[in-house]
């Protein structure tokens, strides 16, 4: 069975840090550009960041850039994402994902963040 198993998510105050991760199985994780993603509540699911399949090559959504960071292991089939100086604006669900040209997208099932007081 697919699995993307994530961790991490939780409550934390503005300004704080948060490591998400993303464990992967039941399918070759290191043939998959992986990604993260969030949805806010009456907001389309975006894009946060990305991260190639050599980890060399990574992208992230400018209300992030300088603040997060997207890494991978392929040794362990996980990959992360290191929140810094959080924002109440970063509160959201954050969902792994992984993608292969020329077949379906899989999804991880959810984890909330939310940065508050």
């Amino acid at each position: 069975q697919v699995q993307l198993v994530e961790s991490g998510g939780g409550l934390v105050q503005p300004g704080g840090s948060l490591r998400l991760s993303c464990a992967a199985s039941g399918f070759t994780f290191s043939t998959y550009r992986m990604n993260w993603y969030r949805q806010a509540p009456g907001k389309e699911r975006e894009l946060v960041a990305g991260i190639a399949i050599v980890g060399g090559i990574t992208n992230y959504a400018s209300s992030v850039k300088g603040r997060f960071t997207i890494s991978r292991d392929n040794s362990k089939a996980t990959v992360y994402l290191q929140m810094n100086n959080l924002k109440p604006e970063d509160t959201a669900v954050y969902y792994c994902n992984a993608k292969r040209n020329n077949v379906p997208d899989y999804w991880g099932q959810g984890t909330q963040v939310t940065v508050a007081s």
